[in-house]
């Protein structure tokens, strides 16, 4: 096929021309020898690929004649942006809590009666300065009024009782690492699943963790489960890195830090310890849950694990990483749910 014949082609065809052409060099061919084989200039080939790495295959599709109108009003897409925005689609009589291009769709054509396909939605909601994104997920059960209580009047109270007798401040969580939890993306050929081994087999390992406002991170791991005894090691080795300063840690209502066992201990300890209790189901005021972020989702979840060590030494790595940097960690605290713990 010469160019001027390629270029006398349908839309359709043409479009199954660059499709052909990218897919090609996806798999490995020469911009060149695709553009020869077609009798096209590489730089025409090159400007297809430019359109795919910035739009996928759909922009490689003959660019829509200007003036169509939309089809829905500048009333009705406001209106369907502050729905999207506002609403939990599940109060809209929709079974799951994410907005999806599909239920978007079925909202327009319940609310306008207009039919629009799940691409158009899409290219409708990204004009409109939206993006998918991961949501932060709050506890129905959290009562507001003791969160705003903690940041405003609880919390300043601590800090404060800390400044005065010099106890450094630390929030403590506890989490699991699982071999088969995974996380990331990876570049593939469209349509063809990018497949990345690991093993089969599952293996756990709980981590402990403590971190400053300064930067600091304290952790330890275990296979056992995070009961009364096990807190209280990593409470006594906490105790221990700090000597004489007193410690003051922030944890939640986790029934190892509330037994009676933890209480007797830290009342031995005769006010160099002390334990601090953030407000039911708000896990979004402790610091700690990001480092548990960074491990789980932004290292180890990307890796690949092969063994029950290879998981327990990439956990510790990951962990050691943010010990050297801590940067990172007094990054965590930037956060718009925490920055009450530096504030004033």
């Amino acid at each position: 096929m010469n160019g001027r014949r390629a270029r006398q082609l349908k839309a359709e065809e043409q479009y199954g021309v660059r499709r052909w052409a990218v897919e090609q060099i996806l798999k490995g061919g020469r911009v060149e020898d695709v553009a020869a084989s077609l009798g096209y200039d590489r730089s025409t080939v090159f400007a297809w690929m430019k359109r795919y790495g910035d739009g996928g295959l759909s922009a490689l599709n003959t660019k829509a004649r200007s003036g169509r109108p939309p089809k829905l009003s500048p009333q009705q897409r406001t209106k369907l942006l502050r729905t999207i925005v506002g609403a939990d689609p599940r109060q809209l009589r929709f079974a799951f809590a994410l907005w999806t291009r599909a239920m978007v769709a079925e909202l327009v054509e319940r609310d306008f009666g207009v039919i629009m396909s799940v691409s158009a939605v899409g290219r409708m909601l990204r004009r409109a300065g939206l993006s998918p994104q991961r949501p932060l997920w709050r506890a129905y059960q959290a009562d507001p009024d003791a969160v705003e209580a903690w940041k405003r009047e609880k919390f300043p109270a601590i800090r404060a009782e800390a400044a005065k007798v010099g106890a450094v401040v630390l929030f403590e969580d506890e989490a699991s690492l699982r071999s088969d939890f995974h996380s990331g993306t990876t570049w593939g050929v469209v349509g063809q699943t990018p497949i990345v081994k690991t093993t089969g087999a599952r293996y756990r390992v709980n981590m402990i963790s403590a971190v400053s406002a300064q930067g600091a991170l304290k952790f330890t791991l275990t296979e056992r489960n995070v009961d009364s005894e096990v807190f209280i090691d990593f409470c006594k080795r906490l105790q221990h890195d700090y000597g004489d300063q007193p410690v003051f840690l922030v944890v939640d209502g986790h029934p190892s830090h509330k037994s009676k066992k933890t209480q007797e201990w830290v009342e031995s300890t005769k006010g160099q310890f002390r334990l601090f209790y953030l407000p039911a189901y708000s896990p979004q005021l402790n610091p700690d849950e990001w480092v548990w972020n960074n491990v789980k989702s932004a290292r180890v979840g990307r890796a690949g694990i092969v063994s029950a060590d290879d998981l327990r030494l990439k956990a510790i790595a990951a962990l050691q990483r943010l010990v050297d940097l801590p940067d990172i960690v007094r990054g965590f605290f930037g956060d718009p749910d925490l920055r009450y713990i530096t504030a004033g």
